[in-house]
């Protein structure tokens, strides 16, 4: 089948299209080519969907699948189905887990309230898009595919999306700190969930998705399991003997300037409370649909392997930060 990717040089998009090359797809792949390499075996158009009338090179030509992975851009989900949506058999949106209103309570399914789209988001700077105001434009961009497609939309919402290729490394700070053994910091909220999705499931599922002709909305997420357990099994994994798990507690994180979730000087994964709703997600009707999830010592090691090989800044905690904490 014909696949059109619009992405296809960096994480989740690249391993939709390596997979779909794997299958035997015909794939086209567009992007500005400075996110990396374009995949082998694929068809590479290089533009600028930012710039007027982008996709006029691909104009008139017809694909049976498209997947779309645009983020606040809901100017850019338009163009692509003014230009292609029309003849294409299938059509991935992939949202993300942030559209949802209510952050705090757990089990929420497809069903659960949104915030209100944001269809013109303007120009912002990384500190004015808070998770609420990405959520409300990933709503309108939702709405549009909707619109324009109709029941041949597959609109998925991931939450965190670990595994190889990981340029965010909320992850990848785990297994990597870990491996250096010592004493290492964690969050001391018992109780505290977690769920991520591997991207190479997630793309085996978008691309088994398109070929089977799986359309709907969709939370695509792992069952729910306990972040402090789950740092257990990471270290299990991962850390050299004589390592120790140094629990504090969130208040004590919070009066030392510990940011959650993500970032320099934060402790990934660690949420507060009024945000566990978006970790806690019912997707029993994805599993249903095909989503497939490896155990996570799979995502672990290859989180682990592709620091190794990329390097680069893992965010969280510098050792300084957490000597200092622990004293």
């Amino acid at each position: 089948m014909r696949t059109l990717v619009l992405g296809g040089t960096s994480f989740l998009s690249r391993t939709v299209a390596v997979d779909a090359v794997r299958r035997g797809h015909d794939v086209t792949c567009v992007a500005r080519g400075k996110s990396g390499p374009f995949p082998d075996g694929v068809r590479p158009v290089v533009l600028d969907r930012g710039e007027p009338n982008a996709l006029d090179a691909l104009r008139g030509e017809r694909f049976d699948a498209v997947v779309d992975v645009a983020t606040m851009t809901p100017g850019w989900v338009r163009d692509a189905l003014q230009a292609f949506g029309a003849h294409a058999r299938h059509w991935t949106y992939v949202s993300s887990i942030n559209v949802y209103a209510d952050t705090a309570t757990p089990h929420q399914t497809t069903d659960a309230p949104l915030l209100d789209p944001i269809p013109d988001p303007g120009e912002r700077t990384m500190a004015e898009v808070t998770p609420e105001f990405y959520g409300a434009v990933e709503v309108a961009s939702e709405n549009l595919v909707r619109d324009a497609v109709g029941e041949r939309a597959f609109v998925v919402r991931p939450g965190q999306i670990t595994g190889p290729g990981d340029y965010m490394r909320r992850f990848h700070y785990w297994p990597a700190r870990f491996a250096r053994g010592g004493r290492v910091v964690v969050p001391d909220a018992p109780g505290h969930p977690f769920q991520h999705v591997d991207v190479r499931d997630l793309a085996a599922w978008i691309v088994s998705a398109a070929e089977d002709g799986v359309t709907g909305t969709f939370d695509a997420v792992s069952p729910v399991a306990d972040l402090g357990e789950t740092l257990q099994e990471i270290a299990a994994s991962t850390a050299p003997a004589g390592t120790k798990l140094v629990p504090i507690a969130p208040d004590v994180l919070v009066r030392a300037g510990v940011r959650p979730w993500a970032g320099d000087g934060s402790l990934p994964m660690w949420l507060p409370e009024t945000h566990y709703g978006m970790v806690s997600h019912d997707a029993r009707t994805a599993w249903a649909a095909g989503l497939a999830i490896r155990p996570l010592a799979d995502t672990v090691h290859a989180a682990l392997a592709d620091h190794r090989a990329s390097g680069g800044p893992l965010g969280g905690l510098t050792p300084e930060q957490e000597r200092a904490l622990l004293a």
